[in-house]
């Protein structure tokens, strides 16, 4: 009996030896190497992971520009200023072409883009490119910043959404009367005739044919993000600090942090 439990733990141990020898001689170098990763740069990891699945580079939207607007977004879940079921952010890149379709709808659990499309800027605020902004009433022009995407109404330009602004920037959009709307102008048309969208009154107008599609999609307060060439953009919703301390929480399993974004988001 005892010759046969020592050939067992003989065998067993043999055994053990050859799964060590299998395992790839780079494995702990690798895990040594992503347990040296700042929190800063597995939250950016985890925006990256967002961005890739939803296949986002293909669509022309930055990844900084995206970062930036889930810095804001999860600021706000954070703060409890949305409501538990709003996975949804709506950005908006005013450093690009109107030619170009630079609005995204973004889904944040199902890490899916929902909608790309071309957006309107102010008529103060430049012509083909977006340059000018204010907060200012009767300027015309766009404003930068984060907004709450609110309640729907029935206006001169027949259904549209307001917008509540959330920064210094944009506090005045809803006395502004800055909403997102139907027009025209936004199509493929009209870039084709004079080179270029068809401008606001600085409001973020969307084309007729999408229209209903980007309100039924992003009202109910949702974050709405306006990026922009301005050096005087500031915003407390930037600040980084409590989303990287929320997705990034104690760092021993880095590769499980960095993968748990759906999980992260449905959390909040």
């Amino acid at each position: 009996m005892r010759k046969h439990l020592r050939w067992i733990i003989g065998a067993l141990l043999l055994f053990s030896i050859t799964v060590i020898s299998w395992i790839p001689s780079n494995a702990s170098k690798s895990l040594k190497i992503s347990k040296n990763y700042t929190a800063k740069e597995l939250f950016s990891q985890y925006v990256s992971n967002i961005y890739q699945t939803a296949n986002l580079q293909q669509t022309g939207l930055d990844v900084n520009v995206f970062q930036k607007a889930v810095t804001g977004y999860l600021n706000l879940k954070l703060a409890n200023k949305l409501p538990a079921n709003s996975n949804v952010i709506t950005v908006v890149d005013f450093t690009k072409s109107s030619r170009e379709k630079r609005m995204w709808i973004i889904d944040m659990l199902s890490k899916t883009l929902v909608l790309n499309t071309w957006v309107a800027h102010g008529q103060g605020s430049g012509d083909d490119m977006a340059n000018r902004f204010s907060n200012n009433n009767e300027s015309h022009q766009s404003s930068l910043g984060f907004y709450l995407a609110d309640d729907v109404y029935m206006g001169k330009h027949g259904r549209s959404l307001r917008l509540d602004g959330l920064d210094a920037a944009n506090s005045a959009a809803r006395a502004r009367g800055i909403v997102v709307h139907a027009a025209d102008y936004v199509c493929q048309n009209t870039i084709n005739q004079i080179g270029r969208l068809g401008r606001s009154f600085g409001c973020p107008a969307v084309s007729p044919e999408v229209s209903d599609q980007v309100i039924n999609t992003i009202k109910g307060k949702t974050v709405f993000f306006i990026n922009g060439n301005d050096s005087n953009y500031m915003s407390k919703l930037l600040d980084d600090t409590a989303p990287v301390n929320y997705v990034v929480p104690a760092l021993p399993a880095p590769a499980d942090t960095v993968h748990a974004d759906s999980t992260s988001i449905a959390r909040l």
